[in-house]
């Protein structure tokens, strides 16, 4: 794991907005929830029994810590298979300018197309800095929101243009995207990435884990199922 220094943790510049934040969640917010399906982008779906090790990652699209923890944490989910089961949710960091606009373009192709949701997710990490807080200071919420359209269709077609910007005027897609930030909240996140395995939080979130981590993690569990020694390089 990486050092405490690389960690994307809310700043204390940030921290007023986000006590509100909660605050809106907790007392202003609550009629939304729960909402009627569960929150996340599952990967690869398949079949879940009780020896399946379900991860949950907490990431946001423009956030660089995400973008490299996701290659060995996807390295891993395709070396163990339908050992493990991920589900990613999204929290828009609020010092990130783009990321609620970016997580909304997540939901609008989800809702179009759920295979074309990881893909996209990777394109916006593979570009990220095109939607950096200091390459759009000078764009408008219209236009940034006309870039994410046009950043979008690279992903999934240019014929899906006109529907993924009509995606921006549906409130539906503005509630499921506050429908995760509220989600992620929920259960204490206050940074990206997190991780929970099994339903506990991973020590040193924020932080990059790699390959060798995420095996070694992995590996300690299915020994414990009774399982030792089924997946060693």
């Amino acid at each position: 794991m990486e050092s405490y220094k690389h960690k994307t943790v809310i700043l204390p510049s940030a921290l007023s907005l986000f006590i509100f934040l909660i605050f809106y969640v907790v007392n202003v917010g609550a009629q939304t929830l729960p909402p009627a399906r569960t929150d996340g982008f599952v990967y690869k779906n398949h079949r879940v029994n009780s020896d399946t090790i379900i991860i949950e990652a907490f990431y946001d699209p423009v956030c660089p810590d995400s973008r490299d923890s996701w290659p060995p944490l996807k390295k891993a989910l395709h070396y163990f298979g339908s050992h493990t089961w991920l589900v990613v949710h999204l929290l828009p960091l609020p010092y990130h300018d783009n990321a609620f606009v970016a997580s909304r373009a997540l939901h609008i192709v989800n809702n179009l197309n759920t295979s074309a949701t990881f893909p996209l997710l990777e394109h916006f990490f593979k570009y990220q800095e095109k939607f950096y807080n200091a390459q759009t200071r000078n764009l408008s919420r219209a236009v940034i929101v006309e870039e994410i359209v046009k950043f979008a269709t690279e992903v999934v077609g240019s014929s899906y243009y006109s529907v993924i910007k009509s995606g921006f005027n549906d409130t539906k897609t503005d509630l499921k995207t506050r429908i995760s930030f509220k989600y992620s909240t929920s259960r204490g996140v206050y940074g990206t990435p997190f991780f929970f395995v099994n339903g506990f939080l991973l020590p040193d979130n924020g932080s990059t884990i790699d390959f060798k981590g995420w095996k070694s993690t992995i590996d300690t569990l299915i020994g414990a199922q009774g399982g030792k020694g089924r997946f060693f390089l």
